[in-house]
């Protein structure tokens, strides 16, 4: 960690260490805005193969969502789903070979990600938009989807009708979100009773536990066949959550398990990008 990231780290642990002093309920609503902020947006410029593609837009709870469809057809479609502070350019290497499968290929960024609107993003309101896309555009029968996109679309999906000829594709999938904020919290340094507040706010803003927002939980009400990408070093969404998926046996997952890719080289990977397009 360089010199400014560890002093802009000390500084948010000690604002965090005061304010919970002073109010746990109020620190829990600042962890729980700035758990929901990416702190950053992909910034990379898209590759040649955007400018072939179709704009599209749409607004969701007024944000507007920017996206791209390429080779327009009636027949099969598929939506990749960036993950985390990331952006669909990220996955520029997976259009072509899907168009010459002969795909529908369509993609968009998220709230507070890339070239869509807003500042904040949270596991409902991804899987509103997952949902809204499929009604608009659809139907689609395929999916990619990487690391918080992963359970927004499990979320999304388990909602949607559909049987086992829809396809997806998990690449390292945001499994638990209880993970996702033991992490937060162990980097915040805060303490039980602000986590308290922190999984009460949760329960009242989305109705449900932060124990709901799981893959494990979602993935046995999707009837898709599905291949479940994950790597062994990956720090961002440990593999051993998905190792207790794994352990259940569910006939129409499959597991792809690699070492040494981690969290984001994993999709960009030639092999691995191969066995999903091979599976799709």
């Amino acid at each position: 960690m360089k010199l400014k990231q560890k002093i802009a780290v000390s500084y948010l642990q000690i604002k965090f260490k005061i304010l919970s002093f002073l109010s746990k309920k109020k620190a829990a609503e600042k962890a729980l805005d700035l758990f929901r902020t990416p702190q950053r947006r992909a910034r990379k410029q898209p590759s040649a193969i955007f400018p072939e593609a179709e704009n599209l837009e749409f607004f969701l709870e007024g944000i507007p969502i920017h996206g791209y469809r390429w080779n327009q057809n009636p027949g099969r479609k598929i939506l990749i789903i960036h993950g985390f502070e990331s952006s669909i350019v990220n996955f520029e290497q997976y259009i072509r070979p899907l168009m010459n499968k002969g795909y529908e290929v369509i993609a968009f960024d998220a709230p507070a990600h890339g070239r869509s609107g807003g500042n904040m993003i949270s596991a409902p309101q991804f899987a509103k938009m997952i949902s809204t896309i499929w009604q608009r555009y659809g139907p689609i029968q395929s999916f990619i989807a990487h690391s918080f996109g992963g359970l927004a679309l499990s979320l999304a999906l388990e909602n949607m009708k559909h049987d086992n000829s829809y396809r997806v594709v998990l690449i390292a999938p945001a499994t638990e979100t209880k993970t996702a904020i033991d992490q937060f919290f162990d980097f915040l340094e805060l303490n039980g009773k602000v986590r308290m507040e922190f999984d009460q706010l949760i329960a009242e803003l989305g109705g449900y536990p932060a124990e709901w927002y799981s893959v494990h939980r979602a993935i046995k009400n999707i009837r898709a066949e599905i291949l479940w990408v994950h790597d062994q070093d990956d720090l961002q969404t440990p593999i051993a959550d998905a190792l207790k998926v794994k352990a259940e046996n569910l006939h129409n997952v499959k597991f792809l398990i690699t070492k040494g890719l981690g969290h984001r080289r994993i999709y960009r990977d030639i092999r691995v990008m191969q066995q999903v397009i091979d599976f799709l």
